[in-house]
């Protein structure tokens, strides 16, 4: 009996399945529309009740209180997340219709022109984002309208690159990008500067992002007159690859501060004295001298990898070991607990990958404000991101080095 009950069951379901089958489709598409018919409404009954107010009166109705009429409507398009909506906007006879809720010949929410510069920040291309527009509310944003939008930005950039700096900063990284842009039909290069700092808290910070001409010691000049006029103080460390314009600049406005040549930059020139089947041994040797747990042991390691260089006829490379690797070897003098993260540059490095990334998608630039721009307002994005809000160091741990310095000293003296 149970069998043919079940069977009896199933048979039901089969017949009833047809009938109770839903369109998934059609029924996401009629919320839609119903949607957008409800949003399109709203906003014409809020036109509508502005310009009544505006007027004094309703629609043909006759009051003393009146101080202005109607002239009837035009219709404009509005792009909503809901769908493109047409409003209906009142005309007036005795002044231009000034409505609140809808700025004079916009086309869009504002809710979507912020999404549409921060995709162009985040890291998408223009193509990209005409294509993301598109697929979300079937409007298709040109390149010009993309451009167009990214300007609005332009004045919080600057804003933004020249804010005051506040707090002081023991630790800055100092690096620079090379970009192309047009110049009389010519492709030239153009540098963007940038400097990041670890602020007393342990927090990462981009200080300063500028335009120069070249890598060269008055273009270092000209951007550390920038940040240190902005209030860049307390620089204790400072950390880059050895290009002698911006360690000359960077000795002569923070002549205090101890300079770390990047180990990694390091590593690289030598490799350029070795032959590529020698490399990775050589760079065994290498990295053994920074594995010593202080710099003495590791200026003895030096030496030994030097002879051992010599022994294996890489004489230039031992040249260059021997002349070069205690610009290498500062951060000894700094916390252990640091040591990872201020040997190298790769802080910067990291950063510099994220503007090429982005930079690439443009190719040449049209002048060296428009490079300077794309790549502050990608440096901006970042800092706003987890990267600036999450503590990189413990900066205890210097702060507890100093106290211990300064009652060595003042034992010293007494």
């Amino acid at each position: 009996m149970a069998v043919e009950q079940d069977s009896t069951s199933t048979q039901e379901q089969e017949d009833l399945s047809p009938i109770i089958k839903i369109d998934e489709a059609k029924v996401s598409s009629h919320l839609g529309d119903l949607v957008r018919r409800t949003v399109e409404q709203t906003l014409n009954e809020m036109l509508d009740a502005e310009a009544q107010e505006l007027c004094q009166a309703g629609r043909y109705e006759r009051s003393e209180a009146r101080t202005n009429s109607r002239a009837g409507f035009y219709q404009r398009k509005l792009q909503t997340q809901a769908g493109e909506v047409k409003l209906h906007v009142p005309k007036l006879r005795q002044a231009k219709f000034e409505t609140a809720i809808i700025e004079r010949y916009r086309r869009r929410e504002s809710s979507i022109e912020e999404a549409l510069m921060e995709m162009y920040l985040a890291g998408v291309s223009v193509r990209r984002v005409e294509d993301v527009t598109e697929a979300l509310w079937g409007l298709r944003v040109s390149a010009g309208t993309v451009s167009d939008l990214n300007q609005k930005l332009y004045d919080r950039i600057e804003q933004w690159r020249n804010a005051p700096i506040t707090g002081e900063h023991p630790y800055v990284y100092l690096d620079g990008i090379c970009l192309k842009r047009s110049w009389a039909g010519e492709v030239r290069n153009v540098s963007v500067l940038v400097a990041v700092g670890v602020g007393q808290e342990g927090f990462r910070e981009i200080l300063g992002v500028a335009e120069g001409p070249n890598e060269d010691t008055e273009s270092w000049r000209q951007f550390l007159t920038y940040v240190k006029g902005r209030g860049l103080t307390g620089v204790q460390w400072i950390i880059s690859d050895k290009c002698l314009g911006l360690v000359e600049a960077a000795t002569e406005f923070y002549p205090e501060a101890r300079w770390q040549r990047c180990v990694v930059h390091w590593y690289r020139n030598i490799f350029s004295e070795v032959p590529k089947t020698k490399i990775k041994a050589v760079a065994a040797m290498l990295k053994a001298i920074h594995a010593q747990e202080d710099g003495a042991s590791a200026q003895e390691k030096a030496m030994a990898v030097v002879e051992k260089l010599k022994a294996r006829k890489l004489k230039k490379a031992a040249e260059k070991v021997a002349a070069s690797v205690g610009e290498t070897l500062t951060y000894y003098q700094f916390p252990a607990e640091h040591h990872r993260q201020i040997r190298t540059n790769n802080l910067l490095e990291r950063i510099m990958r994220e503007i090429r990334r982005r930079t690439r998608v443009v190719g040449a630039f049209p002048d060296g404000r428009s490079a300077l721009m794309l790549a502050a307002a990608r440096l901006r994005h970042i800092a706003g991101s987890r990267w600036g809000a999450r503590r990189y160091l413990d900066m205890n741990r210097l702060k507890e080095m100093e106290m211990t310095e300064a009652t060595r000293t003042d034992n010293a003296a007494a």
